[in-house]
This record gives structure tokens, C-alpha cells and sequence, in this order.
């Protein structure tokens, strides 16, 4: 006999109703929560700062379940749910990610398929590079302006330690691109730089050591980003900066007129800029003048150098296209592989 006893019945309880939440097809509806962007990122926290009504106030939130694990990043719009008093020891919550404007991303290396983005609604990209110490990869260069034509976004090239080298070989190689190139060396005002940044949501790119959170920290008083060395035996720097930032620029005025708001997006320093997730045609579309004149190229033309009746060539050929400009599109193409 069983030790359960007689009458034991072993199917007793199964159809007991579960405690759990019911299912429904009826979502929260968010639409009424505030909108805030997203500064930083540390260990599951983000801190966001709101607009709209409340802003400028800034509050700790922590990500939904539902947004994925790699759902939100630096520069996202996000809607928040929950306590936005920003009072210490509160956390809302993110809950909605809005659309867009911009995506910056890399990959690992050119062979790595998965592609990590940077930051979101940035509209300009600031490739910082040193002049000398450490001295500048143009590699480096040309492969983050791929990354910023690629995502639409108005890339810049500042030249630091201008008092180490001259700028002009470097600026002379960028100029048939009409990128805008800017010098900077201590002690400069940085009013140039200032007026870039105007009215903009711009990020700063570059390798470890180049002078980046030095610039960050005159920009911005009190940003406190940590200064790196560069290593006497292999010329590199040491990366110092973990995560990306978002920072409000102070107000300022240049000849008495006020400076429209701005925001920096510091990144930490990069020693590899993968390119897999961009195409030989997004690169050519980035360039509006140049993508007209291959469109009387053969189909499936690569553009290189020694492609067979490329119209690019030919615009070389009856003055319409600069030698300098087709020379500094094939450096991208080049890189973009």
C-alpha cells in the first residue's frame, strides 16, 4: 500500500488556477511620460537629464526589461516612467526609446560582424589627433570619417599639440574633401572651437592621448575628465575615459553675442575603428556631388583606381572633378573595405 495512504489521490491540485498576472494584449500606454536624454551609462544606470518642463533636472533611471539588453545608449531620447524627482535614492525607469535622428557605430575590426553603436542624435563628430606626441594615423582618420558619412553625420578634424608640429601637411590632406580642419596648441582661447560646437550635439572621437579630455576639461569647467600620458616606448596613450559622457557646454559669448546651447558627447579613447557594417555605396552617397557623377558608371563599377570607364575618371579627365578630390574619395573607399 502506498505511504500517501487510501483514497490519495496523486493528481490532486493540478487544475488549481495558478498565481500568476493574467495575460493582455493592452500595453501601458507611456505617451504621457517625460522625455529626457540619456547622459551616461554605469553598471545598469543611466542618468538622464530631462527637457520639456522639467528641464535641465537630472535623475537616476534604471531600463526596462522589454528594451533588451543592449536597448539604449548614450544620446538616446528615452521616455521615463516612475519618481523624476531626481531626490537622492530614487530610480525611475526607462521604458521607451524614440526614434533616431542619428546612429554612430564600429565594429571591433573589419572581420567582427557584430556592430557596436557609439552614440544616438549626435550631428557632428569631432576627429581629435595629434599633431606629434603621439603622432597622427591617418588611417585612423580617414576610417572614423567613413563612420560618420556613413551614419549622416558632419564629420570635423581638429589638429591638437599645433605647437609639437605644423598642421599644414595634414590640414592639405583633407582640404579636397571640404572637411573643416582647426589647429589648436595650449593656452589658445578656443573660441574657433567654440563656435563649432554652437548649437549642436557633437561628439569627440579619438585615440588614447591625443588630447581629448584635455580639451573637454577647458570647455567645460568642472568636468573633471581624467588626463592620460602617452607612453615614451610606443608612442601610444593610455585610455582613461570608460564610458561615453554627455555634457552641457556653459554659456559663452564671442564679440558680445551669446553662443547658442550646445552638448559634448566625450568618448573613451579608441585604438581600433572596424568597418564592416559599412557599405561601398553608403560611402559614395555620402558625397551628394560625386554620387551624381557615378551614376554613369558601368554597373557593379567599384570607383577604384584602374576601374574600367569610371565616370569619376572621366570627370577627372574633362576638368569637372579635382585629381586631389578623387585621390582623397578613393583614401575613404580604401579604408571602407
Amino acid at each position: 500500500m502506498s505511504q500517501r495512504g487510501v483514497g490519495f489521490d496523486d493528481h490532486a491540485g493540478f487544475d488549481r488556477p495558478r498565481r500568476t498576472r493574467p495575460r493582455t494584449k493592452d500595453r501601458p500606454d507611456y505617451s504621457k511620460d517625460p522625455v529626457g536624454m540619456v547622459m551616461t551609462i554605469d553598471r545598469g544606470r543611466y542618468r538622464v537629464v530631462l527637457t520639456g518642463p522639467d528641464e535641465g533636472r537630472q535623475i537616476n533611471a534604471a531600463k526596462a526589461r522589454s528594451l533588451g539588453r543592449m536597448g539604449v545608449i548614450v544620446g538616446d531620447r528615452v521616455r521615463l516612467h516612475g519618481d523624476v524627482t531626481g531626490e537622492e535614492g530614487t530610480l525611475a525607469r526607462v521604458v521607451e526609446v524614440l526614434d533616431r535622428d542619428t546612429v554612430l557605430r564600429r565594429t571591433a575590426d573589419d572581420d567582427d560582424p557584430y556592430e557596436r553603436a557609439i552614440v544616438a542624435n549626435a550631428d557632428q563628430l569631432v576627429i581629435v589627433t595629434a599633431l606629434a606626441d603621439p603622432p597622427p594615423r591617418v588611417g585612423m582618420i580617414d576610417r572614423i570619417m567613413v563612420a560618420a558619412f556613413d551614419a549622416r553625420i558632419e564629420p570635423l578634424l581638429l589638429l591638437t599639440k599645433a605647437d609639437l608640429a605644423s598642421p599644414d601637411a595634414l590640414a592639405a590632406a583633407y582640404a579636397p574633401l571640404d572637411i573643416e580642419v582647426l589647429a589648436t596648441k595650449p593656452g589658445d582661447d578656443l573660441d574657433d572651437l567654440r563656435a563649432w560646437l554652437a548649437g549642436h550635439r557633437t561628439v569627440f572621437i579619438g585615440h588614447s592621448g591625443v588630447g581629448k579630455s584635455t580639451l573637454v576639461n577647458a570647455l567645460i569647467p568642472g568636468a573633471g575628465r581624467t588626463i592620460g600620458v602617452v607612453n615614451d616606448v610606443t608612442g601610444r596613450g593610455r585610455q582613461t575615459s570608460t564610458s561615453a559622457i554627455v555634457l552641457e557646454l556653459p554659456a559663452h559669448q564671442i564679440d558680445g553675442v551669446d553662443l547658442e546651447p550646445g552638448w559634448v558627447i566625450d568618448t573613451p579613447g579608441v585604438r581600433s575603428f572596424g568597418l564592416s557594417h559599412v557599405t561601398r555605396e553608403n560611402i559614395v552617397a555620402a558625397f551628394s556631388d560625386l554620387d551624381v557623377i557615378t551614376e554613369g558608371c558601368p554597373r557593379s563599377c567599384s570607383h577604384e583606381t584602374g576601374a574600367q570607364d569610371c565616370a569619376l575618371d572621366l570627370a577627372v579627365e574633362r576638368g569637372e572633378l579635382s585629381r586631389a578630390r578623387l585621390e582623397s574619395f578613393r583614401r575613404m573607399l580604401d579604408s571602407g573595405r
